[in-house]
């Protein structure tokens, strides 16, 4: 990098002629050799010191300050040296805005300067201050390009972070509600087992006192039977000989009527036998298997 040129006019021994006495003549003494001693400080201060307030004391202040590198201070005093070579003054006012990185300001310093008089130096500066400033937009161009790649870096590392965290917080609701899900469907298990013990025990017990309930009937019934059996029994023991008296009275009724019919068959037979032979007519009866009364030997006749 080319080194920026610094252009001074010393005016002491101008001001030493037009406003010096003999104590500001010792001061500027001093303060000149301070500076040519490279003290820059110890020239500013001595040169602050004097009471004259003229433009040459205001630009060799300025210069002492610019060399101790208080350019704050030498802008100051440059600022106030109106009277002196202007071209001059504007080229180390470029260069004050230099050293303080404000660029645009140099450069407009430099092109006052420059229009006042055409100065190699001046145009070097100005040169250095426009690929200065055209580095430094470089630079921060490049610079925002980097920021800014950084910062989709680190949206997209905290897009994935924020990604990463609502997948494990979804994945942690999700075993939440899983979880939440399986104990629900575990109780609802537990609840339809409950219940169907219930409605086994339910089941097994409306079964049992079926059961109970039959069985009692059907002892009951047995019991019932029993009783009317028993009951019948009693009823039918008085009635069975009248009973048998009565079956035999009737199975004799039915054979007396067979026995009669025969009797009158045979009757009818002896009777038209007795006609035609002309013989007495003779009435008897007939008993089949039947023992003789004491009557049935009386004769008819």
């Amino acid at each position: 990098m080319k080194k920026l040129i610094i252009l001074f006019t010393i005016h002491y021994s101008l001001f030493t002629t037009l406003y010096a006495g003999i104590t500001d003549f010792k001061t500027i003494d001093k303060a000149t050799k301070a500076y040519e001693a490279k003290e820059y400080t110890k020239s500013a201060s001595l040169l602050k010191k004097l009471d004259a307030k003229s433009p040459q004391k205001q630009y060799d202040l300025g210069n002492a300050l610019y060399k101790s590198k208080n350019y704050d201070g030498a802008l100051e005093a440059y600022k106030k040296a109106e009277g002196v070579d202007e071209a001059t003054r504007l080229h180390n006012i470029g260069n004050s805005h230099f050293q303080k990185k404000e660029l645009d300001k140099a450069i407009e310093a430099y092109e006052k300067s420059l229009k006042l008089r055409d100065d190699k130096d001046t145009k070097f500066n100005l040169e250095l201050a426009k690929k200065m400033k055209k580095k430094k937009e470089e630079q921060k161009k490049k610079q925002q390009k980097k920021d800014q790649k950084n910062q989709k870096k680190k949206d997209d590392k905290k897009k994935d972070n924020k990604k990463n965290k609502d997948q494990k917080d979804k994945k942690k609701d999700q075993k939440k509600d899983d979880k939440k899900q399986n104990k629900k469907d575990q109780n609802k298990k537990d609840q339809n087992k409950k219940d169907k013990k219930k409605q086994d025990d339910k089941k097994k017990k409306d079964k049992k006192d079926g059961k109970k309930k039959d069985d009692k009937k059907k002892e009951g019934k047995k019991k019932q039977d029993e009783k009317k059996k028993s009951d019948s029994q009693k009823e039918k023991k008085p009635k069975d000989k009248k009973g048998d008296k009565d079956s035999a009275q009737s199975q004799a009724q039915k054979k007396k009527s067979k026995e009669e019919k025969l009797k009158e068959q045979e009757l009818k037979r002896l009777m038209k036998k007795m006609q035609k032979g002309k013989t007495p007519t003779m009435m008897y009866q007939m008993g089949a298997g039947k023992k003789p009364r004491k009557d049935d030997d009386v004769k008819p006749w």
